[in-house]
């Protein structure tokens, strides 16, 4: 028996990288899985976004372990959209467990990072965006009367001050920190319904956000960057996490064995935070 056996977990951002690994990894556990992500570029962002076939992939990989999944093309701004989709999908598969709020841009590169709109963009998508993907699954979280389990994704930018000063870079810090407050202060409301509510902050992560050329060649222009982005512990993949990494510490978190986890910022970040 999975350690997510029969439950249903809500996902943004669930197309390709941390989204994609958690969508698999929880079907693999025995959920099934409602889905959405924007599919389409931002103009404040200088990498590519997801597309429409890395949803479909992302549908056919949870599919071979015979679970259920509904996803849509979702934009995380659009408040109203994700509550409607989200109340339909949760009607067709009768309840809801588990709410990863996902979804992320990094307009921290490129000369997009200098507009001041690449502030509001990433203010709009990974604070304003996760309060939309939560706040609608509450009331239905609640009707199960079984509890549940809330896991916001932040960064280890949540609990630093860090970057250059750029409004991208500044948009990013914000948001990942904001909601912090957002965690802290479900987690105290809901914790009388059984609700946990946590953030998990990941150190860099080999995935879409920071392996592309954009990134690539932020680094190779800013060097003397380079020994701030280290983490103290060895580890492979050019330094970084893999997005399986991140996922088997919110699986941690959802399932018994974090029962009694809330109001909690986790890190996976190898000890970068730690560093003074």
């Amino acid at each position: 028996m999975g350690r997510v056996e029969g439950k249903v977990a809500f996902i943004s951002g669930v197309a390709r990288g941390q989204g994609r690994s958690h969508a698999v990894r929880l079907a693999e556990e025995g959920a099934d899985i409602i889905g959405f992500d924007v599919c389409a570029d931002n103009p404040d962002v200088a990498y590519p976004l997801s597309r429409e076939e890395d949803l479909q992939e992302t549908v056919a990989l949870v599919e071979k372990h015979d679970r259920r999944i509904l996803t849509k093309v979702l934009d995380v701004r659009d408040a109203a959209g994700i509550r409607s989709f989200l109340d339909t999908s949760v009607a067709e598969l009768g309840r809801l467990d588990i709410v990863l709020a996902n979804a992320g841009i990094m307009p921290t590169v490129g000369e997009e990072r200098f507009r001041e709109s690449a502030f509001h963009e990433g203010v709009a998508v990974m604070l304003n965006g996760v309060f939309n993907t939560v706040e609608p699954a509450i009331p239905h979280l609640k009707a199960g009367g079984r509890g549940g389990s809330i896991v916001l994704t932040s960064s280890t930018a949540g609990l630093k001050g860090t970057g250059q000063g750029d409004p991208g870079t500044m948009g990013y810090v914000a948001a990942k920190h904001g909601v912090v407050g957002l965690m802290r202060a479900w987690a105290n409301v809901l914790a009388k319904d059984l609700i946990r509510v946590n953030t998990v902050h990941p150190t860099g992560v080999a995935s879409p956000m920071i392996l592309n050329d954009a990134f690539a060649k932020y680094v190779e222009e800013n060097m003397d960057i380079l020994d701030t982005l280290q983490n103290p512990l060895p580890m492979p993949n050019n330094g970084m996490l893999l997005p399986s990494d991140v996922t088997d510490t919110i699986l941690h978190l959802v399932s018994e064995a974090g029962r009694y986890v809330t109001g909690s910022t986790v890190t996976v970040d190898a000890g970068f935070s730690n560093r003074v």
